[in-house]
């Protein structure tokens, strides 16, 4: 066990964030070990120990640009719109984690979390079989998810319209007037198997049909943050955000 923890930890800086980039940082590490040891005499540092961390030297903090806007994006919007009980679909665990201490939140996904939490509920569930009756949940959010339906990253089963029935399954569930908050990359329309497909703004708004457009904002590009803008600002991009509120009619 020793031994493939020591594998581990060896092997992570150099896979992650970029493959083999770790190799440039290494003499650094052994640098500062040795001078960390030197200055340390009444400290022992273990072979079995060592965990390099070699990429975190950086001058700004890093960041996933999509995933921190949409989370702030969508805990904004729940909370001005005094909602009590929210309920979540596949998006990030980090976010609906930290939503769930201002309101109670059931979160819905295809392999279940298993923690136990104050103000959440996690149970099993497929968006494409939603276990909710029709026009019966007041909020909804499923954040960077229905672009994956169907391409079998997760297990799940094969489907080129994945996301168009996983679009129809969460307007079906959410109640009239019911608000829903959506994102997924959107630009230049692709399928980049078995990652995710992008899709253009304006195909997002005809597979809400059912639903009115509340509310538009995106990241682009560079990973900047445009607050409640039109959809035609954004079109035209390869790989940005698009964050929909919609209403049901």
């Amino acid at each position: 066990m020793k031994l493939k923890k020591l594998l581990k930890n060896w092997l992570h800086p150099f896979l992650y964030p970029m493959p083999l980039i770790g190799l440039f940082y290494l003499p650094r590490y052994f640098a500062h070990w040795f001078k960390y040891s030197k200055a340390a005499k009444d400290q022992r540092i273990r072979l079995l120990d060592l965990q390099p961390c070699l990429s975190d030297w950086t001058t700004h903090t890093p960041f996933d640009a999509h995933y921190f806007y949409q989370g702030a994006w969508l805990a904004r919007r729940v909370c001005a719109a005094k909602i009590t009980k929210h309920v979540d679909i596949g998006s990030s665990v980090l976010t609906i984690s930290v939503l769930s201490a201002h309101v109670e939140t059931v979160f819905v996904d295809y392999r279940p979390l298993k923690v136990s939490l104050p103000g959440l509920t996690s149970i099993a569930g497929n968006i494409l079989d939603l276990s909710f009756a029709d026009d019966s949940i007041e909020s909804i959010s499923c954040l960077h998810v229905i672009e994956h339906i169907g391409l079998g990253r997760y297990g799940d089963p094969l489907d080129p319209q994945g996301s168009v029935k996983a679009a129809h399954e969460l307007q079906r569930v959410a109640s009239r007037n019911g608000n829903l908050f959506l994102s997924l990359p959107i630009g230049r329309e692709r399928v980049c198997f078995n990652a995710h497909r992008v899709h253009s703004p304006i195909t997002v708004l005809k597979m809400f049909s059912m639903m009115k457009l509340v509310e538009f904002s995106y990241v682009d590009d560079a990973g900047q943050f445009h607050e409640n803008k039109p959809v035609e600002d954004a079109v035209g991009l390869e790989y940005g955000c698009g964050m929909f509120h919609f209403q049901k009619l």
